[in-house]
């Protein structure tokens, strides 16, 4: 089978073994750092890809995908519903209130805020009926003013079902400051624990509640809460459904509430993947002090190629095709290996944690209790591609410095 002789003559070299065992030695160590360096991205970006993913699901499906918020209490929630579900990115549309108050319990306070919704249609929006771990949400009826809790809340106060705690919202009045405190005995009826700051940022009680602590009827809600197809579209989608409404009505969605964390998660992936790009460049560069040395060594076989008429670029070929076969076994080595550590990394940590007997993530200081890996094929691609552009680009100078050797100082030297 024929092949160019710079191809032929570049496999020749990288199967060979060198006289010089020092050269091999960094050459094998150059592949080894660009494995790891691939593996190491792979995995880490999965890793992140897992948080990201854990994070959203848990976060966006408590806090409403999109609201439309009514500028007066809405008295007739379902036509707005309606309206709302024949966008076809909208997958529901329930109704709901949202206050900002405090929690008060024997002298200890903190800040909460509270969702006014209907037991038997918040499932659709939310995933909260699933994580509850004491009571239930069904146990939220209208008069009763009971109230569904996080788990940190309920441990920062030491509270269970059955307990009672004081809520304080604001409430406008015509006393001289123009606002005064409005205090309501609540019932513990249930406690949700979905592993995020929400489980002590957010509480659940009933419409009718909310709409009596608003002194509003009790029919009437602040908004209607949506579900989108693409959490990303949420903007537009409300933004659309809010102006076929007319002018009583205004777009709200997550972007403006939880918009800041995910730019903050985005953000932290992109850095920590170009510091992690930075041993992949200096495993690849490592490429270029093994070929000087290559050049260095086979300074009589390239005086011989040229006195027997190879061309520079023949020459600078040969080397080329060495570094580069090195750099793209090595990238290989490490995608693979990579693909594989990133799809086991979960198994692997348990793994430890059973035979540590320690609990690398506990769930009593994480809110990821295991660490969620999520291989994506983009990331593989753009890693790997890195990878065999950096150990090419690599091979550059070296095999431009074997192509100016001259052949007569190369012999006398040899």
């Amino acid at each position: 089978m024929f092949r160019p002789l710079s191809i032929f003559i570049g496999m020749r070299y990288t199967r060979a073994k060198r006289r010089n065992r020092f050269v091999s030695f960094i050459s094998m160590t150059s592949m080894i750092g660009l494995a790891l360096g691939v593996l190491a991205m792979i995995v880490v970006l999965s890793v992140m890809n897992g948080f990201q993913r854990e994070m959203s699901s848990r976060i966006l499906g408590m806090v409403p995908h999109a609201t439309i918020v009514g500028v007066n209490p809405i008295d007739d929630w379902q036509p707005v519903a309606a309206a709302a579900m024949k966008n076809p990115e909208v997958t529901a549309a329930v109704p709901f209130t949202e206050m900002e108050g405090m929690l008060s319990y024997k002298g200890t306070m903190q800040p909460i805020q509270v969702s006014g919704v209907d037991p038997a249609l918040e499932g659709k929006v939310s995933i909260v009926a699933k994580h509850i771990v004491q009571g239930r949400l069904d146990a939220l009826k209208p008069g009763e003013f009971g109230v569904v809790i996080g788990e940190i809340t309920a441990r920062r106060f030491r509270l269970n079902v059955g307990d009672k705690i004081t809520l304080i919202v604001p409430e406008v009045s015509t006393a001289p400051g123009g606002i005064t405190p409005r205090m309501q005995r609540l019932n513990v009826v249930g406690v949700f624990k979905v592993g995020a700051e929400l489980d002590g940022s957010m509480a659940l009680i009933h419409l009718a509640d909310a709409a009596q602590m608003q002194h509003w009827e009790p029919n009437q809600v602040q908004s209607v809460r949506l579900a989108v197809k693409d959490l990303y579209a949420a903007p537009q989608v409300s933004g659309d459904v809010a102006a076929g409404l007319g002018s009583a009505y205004r777009a709200d969605d997550w972007t403006h509430t939880q918009g800041s964390l995910f730019s903050a998660m985005k953000m932290e992936k992109t850095m920590i993947g170009l510091l992690l790009l930075m041993i992949v460049a200096v495993a690849a560069f490592n490429i270029i002090a093994t070929l000087i040395m290559v050049v260095n060594d086979k300074g009589a076989d390239i005086a011989i190629l040229r006195t027997i008429g190879a061309t520079p670029r023949q020459i600078m070929a040969i080397f080329m095709v060495q570094g580069t076969v090195i750099g793209v076994v090595g990238t290989l080595i490490g995608g693979v290996l990579g693909v594989i550590a990133a799809l086991n990394v979960s198994e692997l940590v348990g793994w430890v944690e059973r035979v540590s007997g320690q609990h690398i993530f506990s769930s009593d200081v994480y809110f990821v209790s295991n660490l969620p890996s999520e291989l994506q094929g983009a990331d593989v691609l753009l890693i790997c591609s890195a990878g065999f552009i950096l150990s090419f680009l690599a091979t550059v100078y070296p095999a431009w410095r074997a192509a100016k050797t001259e052949p007569a100082t190369a012999l006398r030297y040899s």
